[in-house]
């Protein structure tokens, strides 16, 4: 059945109207109630009326008419079924629970459109989501023209509204280049920091603290100038510069703050390192100039699921690594560090392990 009335306006050269969630969740009944036996004349009426009140009207029918068609499980049937589901209830005796249906079809009817309407706004919220597994990388070009390359493990949100353009890294790391837009900043928030831009390029990397691990964000500009600045005004606690920064290209700042001590201010760091080395996982690459063998280790963890591990304390960490290598290749990783160092290379448990010869030093 189709789900319209509607007709579709070309508003190309007008910024994008923004949907808020209650008029997402308005427009998801109305394409429940369309598909309803209860639609009419009248019903659609109405439904062009309530289209015309905005831009951003038409445009939540629209969308909400477009998942609808291009997401099959999506029926009237599964919602009334996740309804009767969710209205079972307990008897007074605490016995086992019965369906409410008999006694209350109205109230099912109005949950099952309720449930509807949370797949919808769920469906919804889920277009502006982009996310990598380990290993992933993934290029999104979004309505504005700027290009988002995400890399291994990486999970952002992004919104475009009519004054900002918004994206939000949960974890991982992006490189932006931002499409030029006077009227709409582009402001990219990590932790509790916030990148702002109009037109440039640049890359941000955010390691979320996991149990006894520290939090770290990396923001590097390759061109243009943008400000990294505390993502709430006034408040400089988190992974967040104490005020403002102005950067240049080239340059890099680094957030660190120790896990247990979100109250603190983030420790920064400014450096230029080599934008080559910054960008090589672009190509799958990580070059290491200089590295301790524990960080690189780390860094090559990150592209696999099959991690190294290494068995030898302090001094086994603490070598020296340098040179270009496939960030999906670490079993060739972990051979050339054990032939440059001496060591010996184990695979076993779902790792691979490097460590000293027995009884011998690296």
């Amino acid at each position: 059945m189709n789900p319209r009335p509607s007709s579709r306006i070309d508003h190309s050269e007008d910024p994008p109207p923004v949907v808020t969630p209650e008029i997402a969740a308005e427009a998801a009944v109305w394409i429940a109630r369309l598909h309803g036996p209860d639609r009419s004349v009248r019903m659609e009426r109405e439904c062009l009326d309530w289209q015309h009140r905005s831009a951003a009207h038409r445009r939540a029918f629209e969308r909400c008419t477009d998942i609808w068609e291009e997401v099959p499980r999506v029926t009237l049937g599964t919602a009334y079924a996740t309804a009767s589901s969710q209205g079972a209830e307990s008897d007074d005796s605490g016995g086992a629970y019965r369906p409410k249906r008999a006694r209350w079809p109205l109230a099912l009817a109005a949950v099952a459109l309720l449930s509807l309407g949370v797949l919808f706004i769920q469906l919804w919220l889920d277009l502006g989501v982009h996310s990598t597994g380990v290993g992933g990388q993934q290029l999104v070009v979004l309505g504005d023209g700027t290009r988002m390359s995400l890399n291994t493990s990486t999970r952002v949100r992004v919104e475009l509204g009519a004054d900002r353009r918004s994206v939000s890294i949960e974890g991982g790391e992006a490189l932006f280049e931002v499409a030029k837009d006077p009227r709409r900043p582009f402001v990219v928030r990590a932790g509790a920091s916030e990148v702002v831009a109009l037109g440039t390029v640049f890359s941000v990397r955010l390691d979320a603290s996991r149990a006894h691990d520290d939090d770290a964000l990396a923001v590097t500009l390759i061109e243009g100038r943008i400000t990294l600045q505390p993502a709430h005004a006034g408040r400089s606690d988190g992974l967040a510069p104490a005020r403002p920064l102005s950067m240049q290209p080239g340059e890099r700042v680094r957030l660190t703050r120790a896990a247990g001590k979100a109250e603190d201010a983030a420790v920064a760091q400014v450096d230029r390192p080599r934008i080559e080395s910054v960008v090589a996982w672009k190509r799958s690459e990580a070059i290491f100039d200089d590295a301790t063998l524990a960080e690189a280790v780390a860094e090559l963890n990150r592209y696999n699921r099959t991690p190294i591990v290494l068995v030898g304390g302090v001094s086994l960490a603490n070598l020296r690594v340098s040179g270009i290598y496939r960030t999906g290749d670490t079993a060739s990783f972990a051979r050339d560090v054990a032939a440059l160092h001496g060591l010996v290379v184990r695979e076993r448990n779902g790792r691979v392990e490097l460590e000293t010869t027995q009884g011998g030093k690296p």
